[in-house]
């Protein structure tokens, strides 16, 4: 059932470039400042950047629908900002302000939102994935259409509750994307040293899942990738895998040096495979936007993370009366007469 081809060349217009270059470098801006803010102390705790890996989520946004839904581990912060929540509450969340999604209370593993069909960012290694069979269960349930992408990456690949999602996706024919963020190291050790089989994707064979592996660093062919597997899904033909091969600059945490690795082989990447300044040589190179446009995109983008920064400072702390609240769920009775 896998199949490895090369992708479909898309027929993208000048306006859908500048989107993709402008949500990938509002990626790669956030999470900068998030650094930063972070080595002042401002945020605590765990801090995953996506820093290298920002065409996967825009790619496969660019592909879903209004209504489809998206879940994910605790390297979140650009799956968030891609399905267009707001920087104002993702930073004051990491800071742990009363003005996040969390009010302050959860922090960068912690954050949904109902409007945008985010349900996490989570902290344990591979849990989203049997969430993300549930919800595209909920989908096909209600005969919604809809269909579920659910991130995670070549660490947590080898978690066994993947396989029990991917056989109960398989056997009930659930409308969902399992996307494979790898970036090739996992916490801390390469794929080569980790990982039994060098193509993942293929690892739905024996459910009958197709799956393919996708270049990660080329926006354009995540898109297309992800137009193949919505389809597949939509048709009622079940789960799809997507492997998306790509590459954080940074550590996996902000407390991880990455010694593992040289700084040679992230400097090629960085020099040779840049996401962004592939789409920047599309544009320049197409005479769809000059330098100078380029740099007012940056300008603007700035002044927006910038923005979220200076909001999270002035949020207030979350009071104590706070800690008490959202603990459980008021549940509605089904019958109002009841």
């Amino acid at each position: 059932m896998a199949t490895r081809k090369a992708p479909a060349t898309p027929n993208i217009s000048a306006d859908e470039l500048k989107t993709y270059y402008h949500d990938m470098l509002l990626i790669r801006r956030f999470e900068e400042k998030a650094g930063q803010l972070y080595g002042m102390g401002l945020i605590g705790g765990f801090c995953h950047l996506y820093i290298g890996q920002e065409a996967v989520v825009v790619g496969l946004e660019a592909a879903a629908e209004e209504g489809d839904k998206r879940v994910t581990s605790y390297r979140d912060h650009g799956h968030m900002l891609a399905c267009g929540m707001n920087p104002d509450g993702v930073m004051a969340e990491l800071t742990g302000r009363e003005g996040g999604y969390s009010k302050g209370k959860g922090g960068s593993m912690h954050m949904f939102s109902k409007e945008k069909n985010f349900y996490g960012g989570h902290g344990i290694v591979g849990a989203q994935v049997p969430i993300g069979a549930g919800l595209a269960f909920a989908d096909k349930y209600l005969g919604n259409d809809r269909v579920t992408f659910t991130y995670f990456g070549d660490g947590a690949a080898n978690q066994g509750q993947v396989y029990e999602s991917f056989n109960m996706a398989a056997l009930w024919k659930l409308p969902v994307i399992f996307v494979i963020e790898n970036n090739q190291y996992a916490m801390g050790t390469s794929q080569k040293r980790s990982t039994s089989s060098p193509e993942i994707f293929k690892r739905g064979e024996p459910y009958g899942i197709p799956g393919e592996m996708v270049d990660g660093m080329d926006v354009l062919a995540v898109k297309a990738a992800g137009e193949k597997a919505i389809a597949h899904c939509r048709a009622g033909d079940g789960p799809y895998i997507l492997e998306v091969k790509t590459y954080r600059y940074r550590g996996h945490s902000m407390s991880d040096p990455a010694k593992y690795r040289t700084r040679e082989e992230v400097q090629k990447m960085r020099t040779e495979k840049d996401p962004i300044d592939h789409v920047r040589d599309l544009l320049v190179s197409g005479g769809h936007a000059t330098e100078d446009d380029l740099k007012e995109i940056d300008k603007s983008i700035k002044s927006i993370v910038n923005q979220s920064a200076e909001f999270a400072k002035e949020s207030p702390e979350p009071g104590v009366d706070e800690l008490w609240t959202d603990i459980y769920a008021d549940v509605a009775p089904q019958d109002e007469d009841a």
